[in-house]
């Protein structure tokens, strides 16, 4: 079937959009059809008529994620691509929960339009391989991709706190998508048109904590004024030094008086705070403010790791791919033998670890289609080195792998700078707490087992915070 013998019906209130589509599917050759209302649409629709529909979400009679399912029912095969000026993820999920071929958001860009309109028409009728290829499409655009059931709670979650202000608590394994879950609450929320400040806790060193919160002397005023009429996103608030922790709480609870200069009041913001830690387990070894957890803990939201959702791993493998290609790596496919490879893959480090994976194939594999001997040799060296293995793990191992799940939890694999002195501190500050702890506080003796001279140990007691234990020092 040529371009002259298939149709296209467009739905959309407004005339300049009906008319912008039209002419541009016009001159590609298709017939069009276009109406300003869901009943028009329908009724084209049961009398047989069009090869692909074009819509728009909010119409003057109907919601069209209410008319999606009536459409499926009568026309199955009808491919529909709907596009809306409420781009966010609720509006995203609905259009692949109702079975839309392809999500766009407005203002969109005609040609990825008649892209998405050649790529529905050109679909093998029923195919599967066309099916999933629309997914990735769609899901390329998503922030959060996944149709099992944990994801299905994440997303009823999300749609329960867009319209609150209230503090979020995110928990989850390293490489989950936290800071993901943080932008779309923000994007999302009453709070979309301030500013979105971040300060990952685990990567800013302890002594500058402070200073990139509440501001500097020479001017700068920190991330709690830049955050003001935003969100203020703390990720891994668990490495939160005790004295941070201790003056975030009073500036929480209004006993810090906190001014921005610029509008002479306090900062207002929403806090989200996320962690992969166990912050109870940090209360019990005093490491964490009880007080402070539970302003933080206001609306808990966890995320599954990617273990427990495997039945997602193909759409988030084809979805990455696609990134790749568009990021500038070559155009590759997987085949099913490659995702039931991947599927029993631990993944440590959960989504960031598979789309790591995606994009190395991609630039270091020259064959177009992803074998399950391609991913066979690529987590040959990526086994857990831990569980399973006979005797227990040396500190080498248990080493490696935490840092081979901190690896992967970064953007392109690659940490920020600096992460030489901060996996010392990481390594210093419990080795010598033990040993104090161990000594019962005497210094002497804790500087005789590490082998420091003791001024150089009472130093890196200062400078990494250690906690003391009570006895003789």
């Amino acid at each position: 079937m040529n371009a002259a013998s298939k149709k296209i019906l467009i739905a959309d209130d407004d005339s300049s959009i009906r008319l912008v589509l039209s002419q541009a599917f016009t001159r590609l050759g298709y017939q069009v059809r276009a109406t300003g209302n869901a009943t028009t649409l329908l009724k084209w629709v049961s009398d047989g008529e069009g090869d692909l529909v074009v819509t728009d979400v909010v119409m003057p009679d109907e919601n069209v994620f209410d008319v999606l399912p009536r459409i499926r029912k009568q026309r199955p095969k009808l491919p529909v691509i709907v596009m809306s000026a409420q781009n966010n993820l609720i509006t995203a999920v609905n259009a692949a929960e109702v079975g839309a071929f392809e999500y766009v958001p407005k203002p969109f860009d005609l040609d990825d339009m008649t892209s998405a309109a050649r790529r529905a028409l050109s679909r093998p009728a029923d195919s599967e391989a066309s099916k999933a290829q629309a997914r990735a499409v769609r899901d390329d655009r998503l922030p959060l991709i996944g149709r099992s059931a944990p994801m299905q709670e994440v997303y009823r979650t999300i749609a329960r706190l867009v319209g609150a202000d209230l503090t979020v608590l995110i928990t989850g394994e390293s490489g989950t998508g936290k800071e993901l879950v943080a932008r779309a609450l923000h994007d999302m929320g009453r709070r979309r048109d301030g500013k979105f400040v971040v300060i990952n806790l685990a990567a800013t060193p302890r002594e500058r904590v402070e200073a990139e919160l509440f501001g500097k002397e020479d001017g700068d005023h920190g991330k709690l004024v830049e955050a003001d009429g935003g969100t203020l996103f703390l990720d891994e608030i668990g490495d939160m030094p005790l004295d941070a922790q201790t003056r975030l709480l009073r500036v929480i609870d209004g006993s810090e008086p906190t001014v921005n200069p610029k509008t002479g009041r306090r900062p207002n913001m929403r806090i989200i705070a996320a962690t992969n830690r166990d912050l109870r387990a940090l209360i019990q070894q005093g490491l964490f403010r009880e007080d402070l957890f539970f302003r933080l803990n206001v609306a808990p939201l966890r995320l599954p790791p990617l273990r427990d959702r495997v039945e997602d791993i193909p759409d988030l493998a084809r979805a990455f791919l696609l990134r790749a290609n568009r990021e500038g790596l070559p155009a590759k496919t997987i085949d099913s033998g490659a995702l039931e490879r991947l599927k029993r893959h631990p993944w440590p480090g959960n989504v960031r670890e598979l789309e790591n994976l995606v994009r190395r194939i991609c630039a270091l594999y020259g064959e177009d289609l992803i074998s399950a001997r391609i991913i066979e040799r690529e987590l040959a060296d990526q086994q857990p080195v831990v569980q399973g293995q006979e005797g227990p793990a040396t500190l080498a191992q248990l080493v490696e792998q935490k840092l081979s799940t901190y690896f992967a939890d970064q953007p392109d694999g690659i940490p920020p700078p600096g992460l030489y002195d901060r996996v010392l501190e990481e390594v210093e500050r419990p080795l010598i707490q033990l040993t104090l702890a161990a000594t019962r506080g005497n210094q002497v003796r804790a500087a005789e087992i590490l082998g420091l001279n003791r001024n150089t140990l009472r130093k890196k007691i200062q400078d990494l915070g250690v906690e003391m234990s009570r006895g003789r020092r």
